[in-house]
């Protein structure tokens, strides 16, 4: 819910009232229809040049789909170029809605921006908007006032010009004057004297064209995604209620945005996010946004934590969702133009995303390859089940065992890494000369050597957490036992590998997450098992298990957040140590493909499970 405004009584002179506005933001825009709906003012007046006042009506009348007012640049006349202004009409732009809203209302609008030049370029630098979502919009016009924006000789030329014509309004009816925050000063203080009629130039030709769905996302500013919610919302329930508002509540629309672009991705590529990927996604754009200043993230910080959290293919269904606009016809009767970001903005920023896609020939099948084999019927596989016996695929035991051993390299070299120290060079070199601080301590003219302490103890037991299985998805929970010396006892959960049959009685799951441990056959049923009742999720388990199985000192714990506090207490008592591993710093693309687990229904189905497991 928005806060409640007070009246206006500071920004009311005689019979017009000032209300000042973030040029394009939804929540500006929000607070304008409210206040015109509520106010119910004769005359709108709004911050725009009265010389492409038929093209942006005509623009308004066409809402929902957005169009561009396009008009000759003066500087390019001047240059022997041709250059043109474009100015989108976006419906979460506070003065389209501000012209909207008058009409619904049967008020009359104005435009006062003077047609006598350019606007003077002043910086925007506006305090977020969404904080109207937390105090009302006089508190923040108030914090916004406090740091006036510098005036020149264009600024107060401007205002002359906003200002007669609010001067030659009907004194006998009420005005709302809907102007940019970075304006209000300046015009307040030229309506304390008359103004003469601005200065008149040649009248330029403007033009109206329909923007092309594909640039949508370049030349707004809010992306059309959220301008999609708010016309869905607008046209629904309408602002002046309370109903629905998380329609257009900011976190709540990134949230699905970047909801609906995981349902694409998955489409597309077959991977899916897991839940420490989307919570990392969280904090990168909270981060990216603190940078700027900001309370909520930008488009831009969101594809650019979607790129680097998870890969370039979600990054580009990111900024594909946010640019879908259904209303956005590419066929009508104004011309349509695809519109690039930087003929819109002086300023803008540049993502590269090289989007990854299987290409032509990879796709094609070599001739002498035998199709897989596919059921004769539905449910048929399934039907060869006996439940006599279970075991896994040997060459996926040959990966996982590798895996495993190479997170034990990873765990000691971090803690050796942890253990090293960097002293001056005395009487020996010991393990080698560190180069960067010496490098850094030059001016001392001293060598810095590095001492490696070894490291006592090797690694028992290592437990990978894919996903700690908040909504219950990983039903299947089992143990198993290994069966010669280079195979580890197992325990893990997964989803239930007989809901996706690929052959006769073989089942293709997913790790949700497991623990293997040497010597093998000597582990019980980890999940029946009573000593590790104090554990309140699978994945506590397993490191309850992990520190109780261990026969050597570490432990490796890899997952998305460290374990409680308790489990290294736990793990001290025992005489272990937990060695946590960010699952973050390994390889997604390889973790992708060790999730992946086979379950056979018996030893005799080895021999035909190469013709069946992919």
């Amino acid at each position: 819910m928005f806060p409640e405004s007070d009246s206006f009584d500071s920004l009311r002179r005689g019979h017009i009232t000032y209300f000042p506005v973030a040029p394009g933001r939804l929540e500006f825009a929000i607070a304008v229809r409210k206040t015109i709906l509520r106010d119910r003012p004769d005359t709108v007046a709004v911050e725009l040049p009265r010389a492409m006042e038929k093209q942006y009506l005509q623009a308004i009348h066409r809402l929902p789909e957005i169009s561009v007012v396009v008009m000759p640049d003066a500087s390019g006349d001047e240059e022997g170029e041709e250059k043109a202004v474009y100015v989108p009409v976006e419906p979460c732009d506070p003065f389209t809605e501000a012209i909207r809203t008058a009409e619904e209302i049967g008020a009359g609008v104005v435009f006062v921006e003077p047609d006598a030049g350019d606007r003077p370029h002043i910086s925007d630098a506006y305090p977020d908007p969404y904080a109207l979502r937390r105090i009302p919009l006089e508190r923040y016009v108030e914090a916004y006032r406090v740091f006036p924006q510098e005036r020149t000789e264009e600024v107060a030329e401007h205002a002359s010009g906003i200002a007669w014509k609010l001067q030659g309004t009907d004194p006998g009816k009420s005005v709302l004057a809907v102007i940019s925050l970075n304006m209000l000063d300046p015009v307040l203080d030229a309506m304390e004297v008359p103004q003469d009629e601005p200065r008149r130039r040649m009248p330029r030709p403007v033009d109206l064209v329909n923007a092309h769905p594909g640039c949508l996302a370049e030349i707004t500013v809010e992306y059309p995604y959220l301008q999609e919610r708010y016309e869905r919302y607008r046209a629904a329930v309408g602002l002046y209620t309370d109903g629905n508002e998380e329609l257009i509540d900011r976190p709540r629309a990134q949230l699905a945005l970047l909801k609906d672009s995981e349902q694409a991705y998955e489409k597309n590529t077959g991977d899916k996010l897991v839940h420490w990927q989307r919570r990392m996604i969280a904090r990168y754009t909270r981060n990216l946004a603190m940078i700027s200043n900001d309370l909520t993230a930008s488009l831009f910080d969101i594809v650019v934590a979607a790129r680097n959290v998870v890969d370039d293919n979600y990054a580009w269904e990111v900024w594909a969702m946010a640019g879908r606009y259904e209303a956005q016809q590419t066929s009508c009767e104004l011309e349509t133009v695809n519109i690039s970001g930087e003929d819109i903005w002086i300023r803008s920023r540049k993502v590269k995303i090289r989007r990854r896609l299987p290409r032509p020939k990879q796709r094609l099948k070599p001739r002498s390859l035998v199709p897989r084999k596919k059921e004769a019927r539905p449910g048929e596989w399934a039907e060869q089940l006996e439940g006599n016996a279970l075991c896994s695929y040997p060459p996926e035991d040959i990966v996982i065992e590798d895996y495993g051993q190479f997170l034990k390299q990873k765990a000691i070299s971090i803690l050796s890494e942890e253990r090293m120290r960097v002293e001056p060079f005395l009487t020996s070199l010991l393990d080698g000369i560190d180069i960067r601080e010496t490098i850094r301590n030059w001016h001392q003219g001293k060598l810095y050597v590095r001492n490696l302490r070894k490291m006592a103890g090797e690694v028992g037991a290592v437990v990978v957490i894919f996903d700690p299985d908040h909504d219950g998805r990983y039903d299947y929970q089992t143990t198993w036992l290994g069966e010669h010396q280079n195979e580890s006892d197992m325990a893990f959960y997964a989803t239930n590998p007989f809901d996706h049959m690929v052959g006769p009685g073989i089942g293709r799951g997913e790790y949700g997450g497991l623990l293997m441990t040497r010597p093998a056959r000597r582990m019980y049923d980890v999940w029946s098992d009573t000593d590790y009742e104090m554990a309140e999720s699978k994945p506590e388990r397993l490191l309850l298990a992990g520190i109780d199985y261990s026969v050597h000192k570490y432990v490796v714990y890899v997952a998305a957040k460290p374990p409680r506090s308790i489990f290294r207490s736990v793990a001290a008592h025992l005489g272990r140590r937990i060695l946590y591993v960010p699952i973050g710093q390994l390889s997604s693309p390889k973790l992708k493909k060790l999730r992946v687990v086979h379950v056979l229904d018996g030893h005799d189905r080895r021999k035909d499970a190469k013709d069946f497991i992919w």
